[in-house]
């Protein structure tokens, strides 16, 4: 079977339809500034992806599964998104693969060029590095235009002259891609039939679906699928340059992705299950332009808590959202992972080596996978709590940067005391944000003392008594220790009558504003004699002043 971009016989005359077709494309091919190659297109030869630098190495180790994600500029890099891109990126990986990158812009209206650079940040954000890519369909336009040609002159597409909004819709089949028991009725466009006619300059392409037949796929997550052909319309493969911004005619999302995926021999197409309904038409296209089509593996919807599709009312969906809340990359990348795909086992937390090694389609469930935020942190804090901690403090510094409470000492001559200030609070954080926010009395003086803390633990009339003289006490010791800042405080309690408790949670709020924090002789130590003296004097008119009002 010849392959797709292989020469064409340059003696075989063109087919009428691919005559009439011509000066259209060489419009196309004249706006893309690409008319050396339209003098060509009897021999077309689709771009070359081996010479990319990785791409050779790919070859140099055999070639073998190919891979690709292929998101639209048109908004963030979506959740449901990322995770399509984790599992094509693992099973890569896992099989010593090539993950590809192609950014799908032909959607000149709504495509913005900063979500570009926003998707490949987030996907560097999780680490999933690529090998071959970015490519970018606007760049590969007169190859789009060449396999329409092709599908021209074999008769299996032909010239659309209605108007753009005459047949715009939907696919009929079913998300699932399955048959129905009655085939539904499709009105077939009146140009399917008609003679070629040279009178509208501007056609759209549509794919001539064979009647009377069904296309059948092995899906390697949901198994087998098909659909009677009857019930599949002619889509488009190219829109009409009336309907395309720029006045050029663009591929539909049909047309470039099968072109590409066989120009970049991909192998697997892993990705939403909501594309199920596009596989049949796909493998169509396949067929008719002499290629063999992938194995397609379509992973389950994430939906929101109320088993509805994931979107902006259940809360964040992109991941840079994620990313600037605090969220670590090994947690979310963790998270993401069980979004539908599970070991066998109940393990949860996975090494990336780990996730590598295990990764396999056979894992994924046919079952949409909920989001639950809950878990989300749950994973975060536990990546917070056991990290080693030089992997840690680089992000910790970021989020503080940002919070623009970063002092550069404590990256050089006080980087000990910024560990073990960072060790202390990491147990008690479930993200990043947590440092700069919760945290915030550790690495400034400039803080609040939540309110809710102040009428709880300042309302003893005793407090400033107590209080000034605990300051006396700490300012005196000769040595900063656990056990010296920890025996003041009890001598001081048991002295005057009261319950160590007291003067503990008020010391507490003074230091650093909060009700819960670690342990407060830990604390102490953290924060040094001068600070906890200074602090403990700023606050004692506030305390006066609550305790006076009972």
């Amino acid at each position: 079977m010849a392959r797709f971009g292989a020469p064409r016989d340059r003696k075989r005359p063109l087919a009428p339809r691919s005559r009439l077709f011509r000066p259209w494309l060489a419009r196309v091919c004249r706006w893309h500034r690409l008319s050396s190659i339209f003098l060509r297109l009897n021999g077309w030869t689709p771009v070359s992806y081996s010479d990319h630098p990785r791409s050779q190495a790919a070859d140099a180790r055999g070639e073998g599964v190919r891979v690709r994600f292929a998101p639209s500029p048109t908004g963030f890099l979506h959740v449901g998104g990322a995770r399509t891109a984790l599992f094509n990126w693992l099973f890569a990986r896992n099989q010593r693969g090539t993950f590809i990158l192609r950014i799908e812009d032909t959607d000149l209206e709504r495509n913005r060029p900063e979500l570009v650079e926003g998707i490949l940040d987030g996907l560097r954000w999780l680490g999933l590095d690529w090998d071959e890519g970015p490519f970018y369909q606007s760049q590969r336009l007169p190859g789009y235009a060449a396999a329409a040609e092709k599908l021209l002159s074999k008769g299996a597409a032909y010239l659309c002259h209605c108007p753009p909004e005459k047949y715009a819709g939907g696919d009929s089949a079913d998300e699932a891609g399955t048959a129905k028991s009655e085939i539904k009725r499709i009105v077939r466009c009146s140009c399917r039939d008609a003679k070629p006619s040279t009178a509208d300059q501007n056609p759209a392409v549509r794919f001539r679906v064979p009647l009377g037949t069904t296309t059948r796929f092995d899906d390697a997550v949901f198994g087998p699928r098909e659909i009677h052909n009857d019930e599949m319309e002619d889509f488009v493969l190219l829109r009409s340059a009336r309907s395309a911004s720029g006045g050029t005619a663009l591929p539909t999302y049909q047309l470039g992705a099968v072109v590409d995926d066989i120009d970049m021999r991909i192998t697997h197409v892993i990705r939403g299950a909501d594309h199920i309904s596009n596989t049949p038409k796909q493998i169509l296209l396949y067929r008719a332009l002499d290629a063999v089509p992938p194995v397609f593996a379509h992973v389950p919807l994430i939906l929101g808590p109320d088993r509805t599709r994931l979107s902006k009312r259940h809360g964040a969906t992109s991941v840079s959202s994620y990313r600037d809340e605090g969220f670590l990359p090994e947690a979310f990348r963790n998270f993401l992972a069980l979004l539908g795909w599970s070991s066998g086992d109940d393990t949860e937390m996975f090494r990336t080596s780990d996730l590598i090694q295990r990764f396999s389609l056979s894992g994924v469930s046919r079952t949409n996978a909920v989001f639950d935020r809950a878990k989300l942190e749950w994973f975060n804090q536990q990546y917070l709590q056991k990290l080693p901690l030089e992997e840690l403090l680089p992000a910790i510094q970021a989020e503080l940067e940002k919070a623009g409470l970063w002092r550069p000492e404590w990256g050089a001559s006080q980087r000990e005391w910024f560990a073990r200030t960072v060790d202390l609070l990491r147990p008690r954080t479930r993200l990043l944000s947590d440092f700069s926010h919760w945290a915030r009395a550790f690495f400034t003086d400039d803080f609040d003392y939540d309110l809710a803390a102040r009428e709880k633990f300042w309302k003893d009339e005793r407090l400033p008594d107590l209080l000034t003289r605990l300051t006396d006490e700490l300012a005196a010791l000769p040595d900063w220790t656990h056990d010296a800042c920890d025996r003041a405080l009890r001598q001081l309690a048991e002295k005057a009558g009261v319950k160590a408790a007291l003067l503990i949670n008020a010391t507490r709020v003074a230091l650093v504003g909060q009700p819960v924090a670690p342990p407060l002789f830990d604390t102490m130590l953290v924060l040094g004699k001068e600070r906890v003296v200074g602090r403990l004097r700023r606050a004692l008119p506030a305390i006066s002043a609550r305790s006076a009002a009972g």
